[in-house]
């Protein structure tokens, strides 16, 4: 089954508008628990109480509030917030291109795949374009009642806009305590060197599979089929110690050992 697009805009550049399809990038596969009752085994639910009376919350008789400080709140009408939303739009506005080396990782959050939606010789043209500067577009648009940032760029043959982290939430590096220990030897630096070398490879996505997801979905078809599950004791990893350089040589000998 192909993927299903869950939003219809255009890629607003200039005078410019390209018309797409924007498509989920990931999905979650997590495997998801339900608290049950010990002795029903039927699903329990969560409800809210007022703390004060003990008694639960009916709905429809509570409000959103903003903690100022302690029990003390700033309560909001539904009327209030819904004034505050940015108007709906199906409009992907590019305000300016950055080279993609101006933007970290750590400002990335979610990406979506956009596909061409009847327009496949604008959409491509603008992929080329992109390609062929090496440049990513800064993004703005209103999805979900709340207005988004991103980045426009270029993946294999296709768009991705990536949704772009605001600006209060990231943390800068230069915010890190500074290192105030030795810098490494040329010794150390010539081991690490070969250390990378000896585990240099092709990037495979099997690596990076949830085996913890993947065993419990193995304990539940088991339990499931009547079968008895022996729970395996998770094992301590030993702790050695020595210097930098006699554990770099210890990882290359065993990198080593388990290549050949």
């Amino acid at each position: 089954m192909g993927a299903r697009a869950m939003w219809k805009a255009e890629i607003s550049v200039g005078e410019h508008t390209v018309p797409i399809k924007l498509y989920s990038a990931v999905e979650d596969r997590t495997v998801h628990f339900r608290m049950l009752d010990a002795k029903t085994r039927t699903p329990v639910e969560q409800q809210m109480f007022d703390p004060s009376t003990e008694q639960p919350v009916v709905d429809g008789t509570s409000r959103k509030g903003v903690q100022m400080e302690e029990g003390v709140f700033v309560v909001l009408n539904p009327d209030e917030i819904q004034s505050l939303e940015p108007p709906e739009s199906r409009t992907i506005g590019i305000e300016r291109f950055v080279p993609s080396s101006a933007i970290s990782e750590a400002w990335y959050d979610r990406p979506y795949w956009l596909g061409p939606d009847g327009d496949d010789a604008a959409y491509f043209a603008l992929v080329r374009a992109l390609a062929e500067e090496d440049m990513i577009g800064i993004a703005h648009w209103v999805m979900r009642k709340h207005r988004q940032h991103g980045a426009l760029r270029v993946n294999g043959d296709h768009l991705m806009l990536v949704r772009m982290r605001h600006t209060e939430e990231v943390v800068p590096a230069s915010a890190l305590t500074a290192p105030t220990g030795r810098e490494a030897d040329m010794r150390e630096v010539a081991l690490a060197e070969q250390l990378v070398a000896a585990l240099e490879g092709p990037f495979d996505p099997k690596e990076l599979q949830s085996t913890y997801d993947d065993r419990v979905r193995e304990l539940v078809e088991a339990k499931a089929a009547g079968k008895v599950v022996k729970l395996a004791t998770p094992s301590k990893k030993k702790v050695t110690e020595g210097s930098l350089a006699s554990a770099l040589e210890a990882s290359l000998k065993k990198v080593g050992g388990a290549r050949g």
